[in-house]
């Protein structure tokens, strides 16, 4: 006689499962209109922009490294 095989996931055997995650998703789905992120969330997420803003607005900023220096000065070349 051959064992069943343990499955790792309750998900479907379960027939109450408020609050989980497959639950929420599929009320989400269901109700977009009531679906809005957190006041909390939102400012976070302006600050991070407004701070990525200005990071880059100073990279770009900066003066050039001088990498690559003009031919006229190469040594080398005798």
């Amino acid at each position: 006689m051959t064992r069943r095989k343990k499955t790792r996931s309750l998900a479907d055997k379960v027939t109450i499962r408020t609050g989980k995650r497959k639950d929420y998703r599929r009320w989400r789905h269901d109700n977009p209109d009531e679906v809005a992120p957190s006041r909390r969330y939102v400012d976070k997420k302006t600050q991070q922009r407004k701070l990525q803003a200005e990071r880059k607005r100073q990279r770009q900023s900066a003066p050039a490294l001088p990498l690559h220096k003009p031919a006229s000065d190469d040594k080398d070349s005798d």
